[in-house]
């Protein structure tokens, strides 16, 4: 009886402050469950306001695989459901009910400094475009399985961040970038001048790489040396598909890898709301046609 009387007490702590501080980390705090805690509300006849709230969240998460933050879920309720709510608000529901996005995975990163024949950087970091198909950005990423490595090249358009090509393979030969490029050129309608920039990688300093870029009237564009965030738009969309798909998912064959990029791609392009434009990548791209 003394144990369910100190349960009682904490509970009622928790009640109290549970507007100022997250329902979970006062649980810990006193040493109780948070399903213990909730049991104790129902049967106090109190409801808790922020229920409903907390399944639409829920709803969110579930449909976007738990990669939304609190401000993308606030644009998620507002689209979806027409619900107008305070971005405080929202983060304190899901930290209340451990609804938050699962948290990025920390990548240590390893530059190679070897110098290689370059174009001209014709970007210098600015990543702004006025219209689709003025700038691209490309870069090549692996997806580790049990069975090896996937290799992926993407090609992504500055001006709504859309994945306008991608291909894998087992390899990563300049082939595979030769194949996006044409993947991309086939997917996209441009005219005018068209900018493709990449880093130094061995596969856009060959020969191949200029014939392609040639045929298809794209300039190329290259990173300086040494300088990475010279390609960071590239770069961060495989950090989005490694911190919301890959490494939840853990593939162990380059098939399950494979389906999971061709899944993600599609997400990402269609459904992936960006906070810049409240939009998704194919509804900016589509805006600009009309």
């Amino acid at each position: 009886m003394r144990e369910a009387g100190c349960k009682e007490i904490r509970f009622r702590v928790i009640y109290r402050f549970r507007d100022r501080y997250p329902v979970q980390a006062l649980c810990e705090l006193l040493g109780v469950s948070r399903s213990g805690y909730y049991k104790w509300l129902s049967r106090q006849g109190q409801p808790d306001r922020d229920e409903p709230i907390a399944k639409l969240i829920m709803q969110c998460q579930e449909k976007t695989h738990k990669t939304y933050g609190y401000r993308r879920v606030k644009l998620w309720l507002l689209r979806e459901t027409g619900l107008v709510i305070n971005y405080k608000a929202v983060l304190r529901i899901t930290r209340k009910y451990g609804l938050q996005a699962m948290p990025k995975r920390k990548r240590f990163r390893h530059y190679d400094l070897n110098t290689y024949h370059h174009y001209e950087n014709l970007l210098h970091r600015d990543f702004h475009a006025s219209r689709p198909n003025e700038k691209w950005v490309t870069d090549i990423s692996y997806i580790p399985t049990g069975e090896g490595f996937l290799y992926l090249s993407v090609i992504k358009d500055l001006y709504d961040k859309f994945i306008v090509g991608y291909r894998y393979a087992t390899q990563m030969p300049a082939k595979l970038v030769l194949d996006t490029i044409r993947d991309a050129a086939r997917n996209s309608h441009y005219s005018g001048s068209l900018i493709l920039h990449s880093d130094n990688g061995f596969q856009y300093s060959s020969i191949p790489y200029y014939n392609v870029t040639k045929a298809y009237g794209i300039t190329p564009s290259m990173s300086a040396i040494g300088c990475p965030y010279d390609n960071a738009c590239a770069e961060s969309f495989f950090s989005l598909l490694r911190n919301e798909c890959i490494y939840r998912a853990k593939p162990q064959t380059i098939q399950a890898a494979a389906e999971l990029v061709d899944e993600y791609i599609y997400f990402y392009n269609h459904d992936r709301i960006q906070l810049a434009t409240k939009m998704t990548p194919m509804e900016m791209r589509l805006s600009a046609a009309a």
